[in-house]
Formats: structure tokens, C-alpha cells, sequence
């Protein structure tokens, strides 16, 4: 009787709330930006980089065999070389700012759906991911006014003033972008990186270092002190002579105008600097930390940070048809699959994460991916991918990283976890999930939400580099094991056949083990983890699709062995008893339909039903429960409405990714606009109720 007293009350005031409408005009550009076009293995495509449908050649069986009958021979304690403990959110995504848009959502009231879920599904296995919103473009943005940038957009760029290899175009940014990122913090457990203006340093654009911490609260990870900063000579953003010097003293000229400004309110941004993040091109890391950055400025910086590409694609999509700098993928797919090619890649960072727990400091791997500008057709975008980035996520844990970011770009790239759709084509297509995105995941269930899990890179005499193994410990017992088989051959034959053992330990009558399977490692799309997959290009809304398929290996209790087999390609995750399943125990399963529909005319007007976090009014029954059907933590949206991607239309994003786009002229879209809301006082918009 209560609750139906309760509710009569609420009624007028939900009544209100579903009326209430706001009109948005939308300019954009008619032509799409300019396409990326490929030519490989006799077929021509011509079209944005990120839906190339060309297939490399699988490389051949390795000749003579490997070793498929493999040993591991596990320790219920004492084993030595285990990495540091790493907390679940190891595995990140970097987030190029200018597609920001794209990626998070148009603003605080447009959130991208499909994100939301991609997020909560690592999150329900890691506890939290970390975002970082940066890259290059980061650089020279600027925080304006919200007349700045009209029409409900968050963020636009000059594109006259294009700079770089990835002819970045400065960025201009309202404050709504980070609204939006706390906003989604409020959904998913999301912790964020942001990047402060490094490229003009007299003065510092310190506007960010407010803006984030009063927006985004516990839930900023740190400021970004310039990005790659060891190329900006060769960029032209520094002269010649610039040194890790220069750079020390330009952090000491940072934090006094920080502190003469007043900007750092709360004194948490100022403690939680990422640096020096250089690209280990013009300097090494022994040379910043030779500097005395950390003895100056040890306080300040909570992260020490790198970035690197195993190798680049720059020549090829910025540079003219015919550059001999061009690199054939085909001819460097090989050095995708092996495991040596990780362990040369991070050996020069070796000291560098000795020293940071020498200093008490994560060390983050915080930009990389399968190859700079924009990665390699037919490795970033296939099986090879998701295989490559767990191996390559592994061996840094294993090597004491304390995290890694893998870079998001726009529509012009290979290398993508996942890409919404071109703006014209969402009101019938979705997201594309690619191989990266797997690897995420399926690391996310490695690692699990414990904070003490530790990783061993598993050795064992004639191992092949085909197959690393990897040992997961929690608080030094065994708990997990990695097995990844990087040879492609559909006869049978490679499939390797690993026999777990445990010494001073009692092994289980059976064992369950999930898969991470493709037909082919130049597969694109479609891939399974324990039978689930996110699809192929524009089918995904970042749910996973189809019965989770989790299969039980009986052991021989005899013997106290319990023999794996995985298949030629694929990757097994061996749970060793039943506590150490991670699916469900970072946070909560929760999902974001996209079930509401409701384009009515051609024009392009589009109304959202968007009811998300509802906050705490002095109506208590005024909640989800309410105002629809689904659980409390779903949310009804409009996929037409909250799909914004890299290109085709310019309005969405004169950001269109790092190529620069041709010159356009401009039309009208209207769109509508529901908001749910309630008055308190007075009318507040859902998404617009406070901050986070």
C-alpha cells in the first residue's frame, strides 16, 4: 500500500519528465572523409581502412616440428621469478582524443551504448579498466566555452592547422567531454587518464587540470605530462639541442604556474602526473631517469610511462603511392607470431620497471598496438591480433609493467579493439569488435579483480616460440594457465597436447578450460572466447553473442596430470579449481540494450529514451524500475542517435581520426532530443543532474 501511495505521488512528475523535449541542430559535411584505398593480393578495395575485407596468406606449418607434447610443471609454493602483483585492471584502452566523440559519445546526454557494454564486460572480470583520452591531439587542444562549439558537439577541430606525421589538427574541447567521461564512470567502473598541453609552454593550457579532477574525481588516474616528447624535434615542436633536461625543467615551470594559477583545488592532480612517456626514439628511458626527473619531481609523478609500436605503417598511409618506406604486411606477419619477437620488443625496458619499484611507481605501457599509424592490413584487423596482443599483454606482466594501453583511432585504421559505424550507416549497422579487443578480454579473466595476481612466463627445454605458456598465481599458488599456439595448420597436427602437473599439490579430478579459437589466424571477425563471439564488421552491440561454452578436461588422478589440448590457432585458459573463475567476480554482470527505435522520417530526426543512473531524488520510487521493464542497470537507447564514428559525416566529427580530411561543404540535420528528467525545484536533464 505504501509503495502504490509512493507511486501515485510520482506519477504527475514522471507524467512531466516524459514530456520534456529539446531540439538540436546538427551541421555536417555531405562528402565522407577522404578513403583510405588498399590494393593487396590481386583485390582492390576502396573504402575506410577500418572494414578492409582483405585476407593475408597464413604462414606455413613450422619445418622442422615443434614440440607439441609439452610439460608444465607447476609449484604449490615457492616459485621463483613470479612478476609483481598486478591489479585486474591491467589490460587499458588509449582513446585518440579527437575521436573521443566517436568512441565515448556525442556528450553527456549521448553516451555510446556499445561502449558501455564493451567496458562492463571487462570490468565484470577485472574489477575496473583504465581509459586513457590523449594521443597526439591532446597536444594543442584547448578548453573553450560551451558557445564555442555550437549545436549539442563536444568537440571540433581547425583542420588548417594540421602538424606531425599523423597530420594531427588541433583540437578545441568543451567542457562536456569530461562530463560525459564521469558520467560514464557512474555506469562502468572506469578510471581515466587525460593528457595536459605540452606543445606551448609559455604559458601552460593548465584549464584540464581543474576541469578533470572536478569532473572526473576519484575517478582520475593521472594528467598526462606531454606526449612523446623525445619526437618533438623531429615534429618541429622543439629545436634541436631539446634534451631530458629541457623536459625536467619544463615540469618544474608546469607546477609553478600550476601552483601560481591556483587550478589544483583539491592538490590530487599535481600528485598524479604520467611521465615522461616517450617513445624511446630520440632518448632512452635510463636517459630521463639519469636527468633527475624522479629525484625533482618524485612526488608529482605517480605513473612513469612508455610508448611503443613494434614497428610502423606510416609510410603507407600518409606517404605517396609508391614510397619504397612502404612495408608489405605479408612479409612482416611472421614477426606476429612468435613469442620472441615480445620478449626482444620489452627487454630495453627491463631496468626501467627494476627502477620503478625502486621509486614505488606503476610502470604503464600507455600507447601501444600492433604497429604505429594506424597498424597493418591483415594483421592488426585479424585473429592474429587478439593472439599477438594477450602474448604481448602477458610478457609485459610478466616483465612487471603495471598496465598497457592499446590505442583507438578512427575509421582510418586497422588496428582498432572496436569501431562504431560510419554516422550515414548507423541506423543499420553496428559496431565491429576486432582481435585486440579479445585479447582485452580474455586478459581481463586472466589477470581477475584479486590485485595480487602474479604472471610466470613458463620454460621449458625445445619449448617453441610458437607456443608460450603462462602461469597465473594468486598470493603465490597456482591458480590459472595460459597456453597460446600461434601455428596455423588445420591438419591436426600442431595441436599441442600440455600436460599440467602440480609438485607439493593435489590436482582435481577435472579442470575447466576456456577457449579463445579462429579457423585461421588471418581470420577476420568472428573469433570465439568459451564460444562467444562479438561478430564480424558492423554486427556487435558489445554484448556477447551466443550459448558461453566452458568445456571440462578430466584429469588422470593417477598419474595427478591433466593433459590440455589446444588447437592450431587458438589459446587455452586452464582454471585450475573452480574458485579461480574471474567471469563474474569483478563486478556485477550488467548489460545496455540498445532496444529503443525510433527514427520516424528520412530527415534524420531520431528520439532517445536514455534512462541510465537515476539519481537520488526526494521521490525514492522515481527509478528505472518505472520506467521500463528492465532491470535496473539496463538502459533503452537509440542506436541512430548514439552511433557517432570517424568520417562520412563531418558534423559527428570534423575529428574523422588522423588523416585530414578534404574540405566540405555544410548542411542541416535536426534531431530531437528526449530527456528524461524531473523537477526539483526546477527541470533537469537525466544525464545532467550533477557531477560526477
Amino acid at each position: 500500500m505504501a509503495a502504490m501511495a509512493f507511486r501515485s505521488l510520482c506519477l504527475p512528475l514522471l507524467l512531466l519528465a516524459s514530456s520534456i523535449h529539446a531540439e538540436i541542430t546538427v551541421y555536417h559535411q555531405q562528402d565522407q572523409q577522404a578513403a583510405f584505398a588498399t590494393t593487396a593480393s590481386g583485390a582492390t578495395y576502396t573504402g575506410v581502412a577500418a572494414y578492409n575485407p582483405t585476407q593475408l596468406v597464413a604462414p606455413p606449418v613450422p619445418s622442422p616440428a615443434v614440440l607439441t607434447n609439452i610439460p608444465i610443471n607447476l609449484q604449490q609454493s615457492g616459485t621463483p621469478g613470479l612478476s609483481i602483483k598486478h591489479k585486474g585492471r591491467f589490460f587499458g584502452f588509449s582513446v585518440e582524443m579527437s575521436v573521443a566523440n566517436q568512441v565515448l559519445g556525442k556528450n553527456s546526454s549521448l553516451i555510446q551504448v556499445p561502449f558501455l557494454n564493451l567496458m562492463a564486460n571487462i570490468v565484470n572480470r577485472a574489477g575496473s579498466v583504465m581509459v586513457r583520452v590523449g594521443g597526439n591531439s591532446q597536444e594543442s587542444a584547448e578548453l573553450v566555452a560551451d558557445d564555442v562549439i555550437p549545436d549539442g558537439r563536444i568537440i571540433t577541430k581547425n583542420l588548417t592547422g594540421v602538424t606531425g606525421t599523423t597530420q594531427t589538427p588541433p583540437l578545441e574541447y568543451r567542457r562536456d567531454l569530461l562530463v560525459m567521461m564521469g558520467k560514464i564512470s557512474q555506469l562502468v567502473n572506469i578510471h581515466w587518464f587525460v593528457g595536459i598541453p605540452w606543445f606551448v609552454t609559455t604559458p601552460f593550457a593548465t584549464a584540464i587540470v581543474k576541469a578533470a579532477d572536478e569532473e572526473l574525481g576519484d575517478h582520475l588516474l593521472g594528467l598526462q605530462a606531454g606526449n612523446e616528447p623525445d619526437m618533438y624535434t623531429l615534429h618541429g615542436h622543439r629545436g634541436a639541442t631539446y634534451s631530458p633536461f629541457d623536459y625536467g625543467g619544463e615540469m618544474s615551470d608546469f607546477l609553478t604556474q600550476v601552483a601560481s594559477e591556483g587550478v589544483d583545488t583539491t592538490g590530487r592532480a599535481m600528485k598524479s602526473l604520467v611521465s615522461p612517456s616517450i617513445a624511446d626514439f630520440a632518448w632512452t628511458p635510463e636517459q630521463v631517469w639519469d636527468s633527475g626527473l624522479l629525484d625533482n619531481h618524485g612526488d608529482n609523478i605517480a605513473f612513469l610511462t612508455v610508448e611503443k609500436y613494434p614497428r610502423d605503417n606510416c609510410a603507407a598511409m600518409f606517404g605517396a603511392p609508391g614510397n619504397p618506406d612502404i612495408v608489405d604486411p605479408q612479409s612482416v606477419l611472421p614477426l606476429y607470431l612468435t613469442h620472441d619477437s615480445h620478449v626482444e620488443l620489452i627487454k630495453p625496458y627491463l631496468n626501467s620497471t627494476q627502477f620503478a619499484q625502486d621509486k614505488g611507481k606503476e610502470f604503464l605501457m600507455f600507447e601501444t598496438n600492433t604497429a604505429s599509424c594506424g597498424g597493418f592490413l591483415g594483421i592488426s584487423d585479424s585473429f592474429v591480433a587478439a593472439l599477438w596482443g594477450l602474448d604481448f599483454a602477458l610478457q609485459m606482466a610478466h616483465s612487471n609493467f603495471s598496465g598497457a594501453m592499446f590505442h583507438i583511432g578512427g575509421q582510418n585504421v586497422f588496428y582498432n579493439p572496436f569501431t562504431s559505424p560510419p554516422t550515414n550507416e548507423s541506423t543499420f549497422h553496428q559496431w565491429t569488435v576486432g582481435g585486440i579487443y579479445y585479447a582485452g578480454l580474455v586478459m581481463s579473466e586472466i589477470i581477475g579483480p584479486s590485485n595480487n595476481t602474479q604472471v610466470f612466463n613458463y620454460g621449458v627445454d625445445s619449448l617453441s616460440s610458437f607456443t608460450p605458456i603462462y602461469n597465473i598465481y594468486e598470493n603465490g599458488v597456482p591458480v590459472r594457465v595460459a597456453i597460446i599456439n600461434y601455428i596455423d595448420d588445420p591438419s591436426g597436427a600442431s595441436t599441442v597436447h600440455a600436460t599440467i602437473s602440480l609438485a607439493g599439490g593435489t590436482l582435481p579430478s577435472s579442470v575447466k578450460v576456456k577457449y579463445l579459437l579462429a579457423k585461421t589466424v588471418v581470420q577476420k571477425g568472428g573469433y570465439t572466447w568459451a564460444g562467444q563471439t562479438f561478430g564480424g564488421n558492423f554486427e556487435s552491440d558489445g554484448r556477447p553473442m551466443g550459448d558461453e561454452d566452458i568445456k571440462t578436461v578430466n584429469c588422470d588422478t593417477t598419474a595427478g596430470t591433466c593433459t590440455i589440448d589446444v588447437p592450431a590457432p587458438g589459446m587455452a585458459l586452464v582454471f585450475l579449481n573452480d574458485d579461480a573463475f574471474t567471469e563474474n567476480k569483478g563486478a556485477p554482470a550488467m548489460t545496455f540494450p540498445t532496444t529503443v527505435h525510433t527514427k520516424t522520417r528520412n530527415t534524420g530526426e531520431s528520439r532517445v529514451f536514455f534512462p541510465v543512473s537515476w539519481p537520488s531524488f526526494s521521490c525514492p520510487l522515481l527509478h528505472l524500475s518505472m520506467l521500463t521493464t528492465e532491470t535496473p542497470s539496463a538502459a533503452k537507447v537509440d542506436p541512430t542517435a548514439l552511433s557517432t564514428s570517424n568520417g562520412y559525416r563531418m558534423s559527428e566529427h570534423e575529428l574523422a581520426g588522423t588523416s585530414k580530411p578534404p574540405k566540405d561543404a555544410a548542411s542541416v540535420t535536426h534531431a530531437s532530443l528526449v530527456f528524461v528528467g524531473v523537477v526539483v525545484g526546477a527541470i533537469v536533464a537525466l544525464l545532467g543532474v550533477g557531477r560526477g
